[in-house]
């Protein structure tokens, strides 16, 4: 616990543009190792000294041993300030914080069906780059990824170079409206996968804004699975990451020390913005 709670200074080394309010960001410590170690769907602390800190997924993959990668949105002033960085300027992270997805245990062997819309992808991009990187351990491997427009989905080139062209790995990308020059599917991301009608075979990893996952759990039961089928990912509750703060509280659990990954049947009841 002690380690987790101590910062690591981290230097920034590159700066990709995913959206127009999403950069994800490479980090590294001086020495140029990765901070620490974690596992897929767990968070940490990205903290600009003077400025604030936040709790953000860990979206690189456990197998990627040089270096840690955060997706970050653009929507508050810590946020603001990390937008407006440069490659070569220094943050502390601290974690890892949370559980993770049970990707050694539960899913292992299982076929699995990733369900995202906009930025809750982040967080499931170090589940489905571990699964892809020990492919021979899990089934095949599905992928409905929704966002506002092309322009909005996040980690797109990646999407299409790498993840296209894993065997055994299929990928479902939506927008909300029609756009000039996109020749997809449209439409929003619950009915997708309703369309699609997904084996019941499948354990569901979903991730997004808290109406979308709220119709796709909704949609999910009218195709037959169950509640123990679905995880989720809750970190945007999160505040101090080892329960001393008291402000991730769902009912009598705390999403720091209790998840942020959760399965469905264990949660009991929704936040009330869900």
């Amino acid at each position: 616990m002690k380690e987790t709670l101590i910062p690591v200074v981290g230097v920034v080394t590159d700066i990709r543009i995913d959206t127009p309010d999403v950069k994800t960001f490479r980090v590294v410590t001086p020495e140029g190792k990765k901070p620490f170690e974690h596992m897929p769907g767990q968070c940490a602390m990205v903290s600009i000294p003077g400025v604030g800190e936040a709790m953000f997924s860990i979206t690189s993959s456990p197998t990627n041993r040089e270096f840690m990668e955060f997706s970050i949105k653009k929507c508050g002033c810590l946020t603001e300030w990390l937008h407006v960085m440069e490659v070569g300027q220094q943050v502390t992270v601290r974690g890892p914080y949370g559980n993770a997805f049970p990707v050694e245990t539960e899913l292992k062997g299982k076929n699995l069906l990733f369900v995202a819309g906009g930025i809750g992808l982040a967080p499931l991009r170090s589940v489905i780059n571990y699964c892809r990187h020990y492919r021979e351990n899990y089934g095949t491997i599905d992928i409905v990824y929704g966002s506002r427009s092309k322009d909005d989905l996040v980690d797109y080139q990646e999407i299409i170079d790498e993840w296209m062209t894993t065997e055994g790995v299929n990928v479902h990308l939506t927008i909300d409206r029609e756009q000039e020059g996109w020749d997809g599917h449209v439409g929003f991301v619950p009915n997708y996968v309703k369309e699609l009608n997904p084996d019941l075979s499948k354990t569901v990893l979903v991730c997004g804004p808290p109406i979308m996952i709220k119709f796709t759990l909704a949609g999910l039961k009218e195709l037959g699975f169950t509640e123990e089928q679905v995880y989720t990912t809750m970190e945007l509750r999160m505040k101090c990451g080892v329960g001393k703060c008291g402000r991730c509280n769902i009912g009598n659990r705390y999403v720091c020390k209790d998840g942020p990954v959760f399965r469905y049947d264990k949660l009991g009841e929704l936040p009330d913005e869900y």
